[in-house]
């Protein structure tokens, strides 16, 4: 059976390096499997990254944020993660809807509840079945974030120029998130080694998965 799997995390967590050794182990297990991201994954998708990620707009509001994320996530949903599990292929996403309730409800202060409309009508419940949250010290994220951007030929640094105390609060909501939906959300303790981090992924995956 095709699993969607979804990547949750502050930004500089590891995700983006778990999601790639998972999709190794599972394609070694005979699985076939699809990454996606957000925001992108699409050519909309992709488009609306570079106004959301690039450090140059900084008038950015958070509606519009918000806003522009359910765009992206609603075109990546029916062009690349429905195809792809009706085809039964596992999906490996690099962030979903949590990321909207941790980021733009309690890291921007957007109403929950206005969300969760959002998720009702743009997703239409189709959340995925099993969600991985890295957890890590925000100081420890965002230095990392901010390395990673220096390195990178992409502006997308937006995001890293953030406070410590914005990440605080984005990391609370995620936690809270988790502790609500213990069944569907597993945290994950970033705080380990890349090997450590990957082999606790690995034990919460359903039995029969690789």
């Amino acid at each position: 059976m095709a699993l969607f799997i979804s990547f949750e995390g502050i930004d500089g967590s590891g995700k983006s390096t778990q999601i790639r050794l998972l999709e190794s182990y599972l394609c070694k297990q005979g699985v076939s499997v699809v990454v996606a991201r957000e925001p992108g994954g699409t050519e909309v998708g992709n488009t609306i990254r570079q106004i959301l990620l690039h450090s140059k707009n900084t008038r950015l509001k958070p509606m519009s944020e918000l806003l522009l994320y359910y765009a992206s996530r609603y075109q990546n949903l029916h062009e690349k993660i429905l195809p792809a599990l009706t085809a039964d292929q596992w999906v490996l996403c690099d962030r979903f809807a949590d990321a909207s309730m941790a980021y733009q409800g309690y890291g921007r202060g957007i109403r929950l509840d206005f969300i969760r409309l959002l998720d009702q009508e743009v997703i239409q419940k189709r959340i995925p079945d099993l969600t991985l949250y890295i957890d890590i010290d925000p100081l420890i994220g965002l230095s990392r974030a901010r390395g990673r951007n220096q390195q990178s030929r992409h502006d997308e640094g937006r995001f890293e120029n953030e406070s410590v105390e914005f990440f605080t609060k984005v990391r609370e909501g995620y936690l809270r998130l988790a502790k609500d939906n213990p069944l569907r959300i597993k945290t994950i303790d970033g705080d380990q080694s890349i090997e450590a981090v990957h082999r606790d992924i690995l034990r919460h995956l359903p039995s029969g998965g690789g």
